[in-house]
């Protein structure tokens, strides 16, 4: 890995002289907090010895290092458990049963006895027990993930290592990894996290989006993060993509005027329109019940994504139909009337799921995921439609239901007769395979409204997996060939009208999402967190200044270009409050 090294800040940028690293930012935010490293699992080679004094121990402190590694495991799971809360608290609360497990202590205990190397030992009996779980199916089979967490955790507390995965956070922190799995990111507590920022990934993988989802700033692609020290303090721009470590006062002192202004913009929770009054809908993007509750206000018009995979992930077997429909019936009843609009599982591709994916896909991204799992496992659509359907008789509430992968008016027609039977009334899809834009009024006639995901329909446009950092330039959404794509869905939609909405990460861009309303979308979906400052920016242009700019970006011949021909065109107020 390489260390830190000072980097020229940007002309006139607070904070000259110190370390910064650059990246690839996702969202506007920037926070100022210590630095919390999360630790890959211990790679140890399974005759590794227990060291005492710096030399291997002996049978007996062998066993006796096993042993308290097993006790402080258990106890230190049990703790944070008691100060964690709903599904976290879960987890915690069962990986914490398992370290203190006395069939699993006893068993490596015994093989140590035997004279079995301490690794060696534990990851046996863990490959024991995990075989013996997932032929018992069910719960048990859904705890493996947890039972080889406690595998890393002893075997790193026996041998004087550093505990692996997501450190107990004890102040609000910048959680700063090499990458993050989506499972990870949607179980930390968000209370205690300012920030995510990994090496790897890319702007529009799945850990980057749910980290906008739950309102996190986060960089992606940052050379060195993990060298910069635990506990240290940094300060990191979503919108400059840069990590500054121990940043001086001026820069502090800019990031809280931005935190200012961001609170002052999220105190204005009118409905969304422009400045002539019509009107565009400020959605949220949520991936749990727990989301929904934490962004339900005055502020947010509704869920204009619910991605329902959250449900599936880390799981050996799909969540049962009365799972999921409480799952559903709490967004349902926590937006209180409000437009709610489920995703049905994308899983594929870079969401694999073990009860789900093709082992042997050469190119995932272009294989069975999303709707296209209907090929191979037309049980797991169909019970998520009857879960949807039981909450609505449930709930009262009236669910709107997506599709995400259509490519053909046909896959149109077959989902929502599949929806409608199940009892649900209001049926769309979603708008990422370029063959779904170009012909969407075809797609449209099938449907009752279809929603634009931004994030694929480039990856697909531009022929680039979204998870190549290092393309981030042609993933752009500024991408006239994108634009083109979201001109015609929309164009489409208006002329048999029809709702088309945008849920991809750009409709919490406000530059973007002027552009998105000038080509003709009705909805914006993103995190709670950028509404404000859209809906500022909405409300600063009328809506044919909107079409004005939209035809700014079309003409342009690039993305750098398209954004800033916009850019040029904005109101100076706008671009003054929010900074741009």
């Amino acid at each position: 890995m390489t260390t830190p090294t000072p980097v020229a800040p940007t002309e006139g940028h607070p904070g000259a002289g110190h370390h910064v690293l650059r990246g690839v930012g996702v969202g506007r935010r920037a926070v100022v907090g210590p630095v919390a490293q999360v630790r890959a699992a211990p790679a140890v080679p399974a005759d590794a010895a227990v060291l005492v004094d710096g030399v291997p121990a002996d049978a007996a402190a062998t066993r006796a290092a096993l042993e308290a590694a097993f006790a402080s495991v258990a106890a230190g799971l049990r703790e944070q458990a008691s100060r964690a809360t709903g599904t976290v608290q879960e987890v915690l609360a069962a990986t914490a049963q398992m370290a203190a497990d006395n069939a699993l202590r006893s068993q490596v205990l015994a093989k140590v006895d035997a004279g079995q190397p301490p690794v060696a030992a534990v990851d046996a009996v863990v490959a024991q027990f995990a075989a013996m779980f997932e032929a018992a199916g069910g719960y048990l089979a859904e705890r493996v993930t947890d039972l080889r967490s406690v595998r890393d955790r002893v075997v790193a507390a026996a041998l004087g290592l550093p505990a692996p995965g997501v450190p107990e956070l004890h102040e609000p922190s910048v959680v700063v990894a090499e990458d993050l799995a989506p499972a990870d990111t949607a179980a930390l507590d968000l209370a205690k996290v300012l920030a995510i920022v990994t090496e790897l990934g890319g702007p529009t993988g799945h850990t980057a989006i749910i980290a906008g989802q739950l309102g996190l700033p986060c960089l992606v692609r940052v050379t060195g993060a993990t060298d910069v020290p635990e506990g240290a303090l940094a300060a990191v721009d979503a919108a400059a993509g840069t990590l500054t470590v121990e940043p001086d006062d001026a820069l502090r002192a800019d990031v809280e005027r931005r935190a200012a202004r961001d609170a002052a913009l999220a105190e204005d929770t009118a409905p969304g329109a422009t400045a002539d009054g019509h009107a565009v809908a400020l959605l949220a993007n949520i991936g749990t019940a727990e989301d929904a509750e934490r962004v339900a206000g005055p502020g947010v018009e509704g869920v204009g994504l619910f991605r329902t995979e959250v449900l599936f992930l880390e799981r050996t077997a799909a969540p049962t139909q009365a799972d999921q429909a409480a799952a559903y019936g709490r967004v349902l009843r926590a937006m209180a009337g409000h437009k709610v609009v489920v995703r049905t599982l994308d899983a594929g591709a870079d969401k694999p799921l073990a009860f789900a994916t093709q082992p042997d896909e050469e190119n995932p991204a272009l294989g069975v995921r999303g709707y296209r799992l209907v090929r191979t496992h037309p049980e797991l659509l169909d019970t998520q439609l009857a879960a949807l359907g039981q909450a609505r008789a449930e709930t009262g509430a009236e669910p709107w239901v997506m599709a995400p992968m259509i490519a053909t008016a046909a896959e149109a027609r077959d989902f929502a007769a599949r929806a409608r039977a199940a009892g649900v009334r209001t049926v769309g899809v979603m708008v990422e395979v370029p063959a779904a834009a170009l012909r969407a009024r075809e797609v449209l006639a099938e449907v009752d409204f279809v929603s634009l995901g931004t994030n694929d329909l480039a990856q697909y446009a531009m022929a680039t997996d979204r998870l190549r950092g290092e393309l981030a330039d042609l993933l752009d959404v500024w991408q006239p060939a994108v634009l083109d794509l979201v001109a015609a869905t929309a164009r489409a939609g208006a002329e048999v009208g029809k709702p088309v909405g945008v849920c991809g990460e750009s409709a919490g861009d406000p530059l973007m999402a002027l552009v998105l309303v000038g080509l003709g979308v009705t909805s914006l979906s993103m995190s709670a967190g950028a509404i404000g400052a859209v809906r500022y920016a909405v409300r600063h242009h009328t809506l044919e200044r909107c079409r004005e700019l939209a035809a700014a970006a079309l003409a342009a011949g690039s993305a750098p270009d398209a954004r800033a021909a916009v850019l040029a065109l904005v109101a100076d107020e706008v671009r003054g409050t929010l900074g741009l």
